[in-house]
């Protein structure tokens, strides 16, 4: 691979997963409510590699390109968020970073983790983020094939957004494990961006059909 624009990427990834966003609030949120927070940032990472694998197999281009479609997804992921963040919502007045407070939901790390793939593996942006930004770092000239550029471009930031997430999510326990009146307070927060992400997202698409 090209190492100037792999280095170009790098620093273009770690500045994407360091901006605050869905996958923030989520992997904060999920800390709160559940015992470990490795489950949520495992399921955002799944849902990257996800993206990644569509990116080098060829998919994600054609789904682009099926007109309508990419509509549909946003709509659907959308949908998602808000559900997600009414849900978080909900569970403020329990938000908890205590592991005693939290052993008895432990049983729902599967979800958790499920959760958090689909809050990457279905946002239309995440897909779109590898459609617009990734090709612009693969070097035809390279010896490596496109599609193995692709996967290791895509791979890099799912590495990097791992490592971030959950540097993120432990510094947060660490700052609001004796701080059950901050922690409510993060954990409403978090729902109130997802749900404000969401309707962003499904104006985007029912506003324009509306006029």
């Amino acid at each position: 691979m090209n190492p100037q624009l792999f280095l170009a990427f790098v620093i273009v990834a770690v500045t994407l997963a360091c901006t605050p966003g869905v996958d923030w609030a989520y992997s904060i949120a999920a800390g709160l409510r559940q015992r470990s927070f490795v489950p949520a940032v495992a399921g955002l990472c799944s849902g990257y590699v996800l993206h990644t694998a569509l990116l080098a197999a060829g998919l994600a281009a054609l789904l682009a390109g099926v007109p309508g479609l990419l509509g549909w997804l946003t709509i659907a992921g959308a949908a998602y968020l808000l559900w997600l963040g009414v849900s978080t919502m909900r569970s403020w007045r329990g938000a908890s970073f205590s592991a005693d407070d939290a052993v008895g939901q432990s049983r729902n790390q599967v979800r958790t983790f499920l959760q958090g793939m689909g809050t990457s593996g279905i946002n239309p942006k995440g897909l779109l983020f590898f459609l617009a930004l990734v090709p612009q770092f693969v070097s035809p000239e390279a010896s490596l094939p496109v599609p193995v550029q692709s996967g290791v471009l895509g791979l890099t930031f799912v590495l990097f957004a791992g490592i971030i997430y959950t540097a993120v999510a432990l510094t947060s326990r660490k700052l609001l494990h004796s701080r059950p009146a901050a922690a409510r307070v993060v954990t409403l927060s978090s729902g109130i961006i997802m749900v404000g992400l969401g309707a962003v997202l499904l104006g985007e698409q029912l506003l324009p059909l509306l006029r």
